[in-house]
């Protein structure tokens, strides 16, 4: 057997191993949906780093930065949709500002805090928050993720529990300018 092969066959070994650990750990399902899904893209503030933009691995699925106010939506220019913060936490466009949600199991601040399993899941299916509230706002891609199965939205919620709480107060959408 040559060396590609013998290495061809150990790379299967260790993908199958963790897709059978997925399937009998929902939070490791959880961990990998979350990280290749762009969890992180929006609800974990983004800090310039040595090569440009990069996540804030402190401030992990924490929201929007309670000390960064914004108080009115951006002037987005002709022929542009939406635009960003910094932090690529706040979004500015013809729905006013939203802000991205704060994900830890944080007792206080954490948009889960009062949300069942089946609330998340009802929340990702028709694009409401907890379920039946206001609409989720851009850039949430909900139509997209609403077709995930209940067992990985559940996963999803599993691993979310249990990350590391962070307290920040995310603040409320802003309604479009007048």
């Amino acid at each position: 057997m040559t060396l590609s092969r013998t290495f061809a066959g150990l790379c299967f070994a260790l993908a199958g191993s963790s897709v059978a650990a997925q399937e009998s750990d929902p939070i490791a399902r959880g961990d990998y949906l979350v990280n290749t899904s762009g969890c992180h893209d929006c609800h974990t503030p983004w800090i310039m780093g040595a090569n440009g933009p990069e996540p804030d691995t402190t401030r992990a699925l924490s929201g929007h930065p309670a000390d960064e106010t914004i108080e009115a939506p951006a002037v987005v220019p002709e022929g542009w949709t939406m635009a960003a913060n910094l932090t690529s936490t706040a979004w500015s466009g013809p729905w006013g500002v939203s802000f991205t949600a704060n994900l830890t199991p944080d007792p206080e601040t954490g948009v889960l805090r009062d949300m069942s399993e089946t609330q998340f899941i009802e929340t990702i299916r028709n694009g409401r928050h907890m379920g039946q509230g206001r609409p989720l706002l851009p850039p949430m891609p909900w139509p997209a993720y609403r077709n995930m199965t209940d067992a990985d939205l559940a996963a999803i919620y599993a691993y979310l529990q249990q990350v590391t709480p962070i307290r920040n107060p995310v603040p409320e959408p802003l309604s479009p300018a007048q």
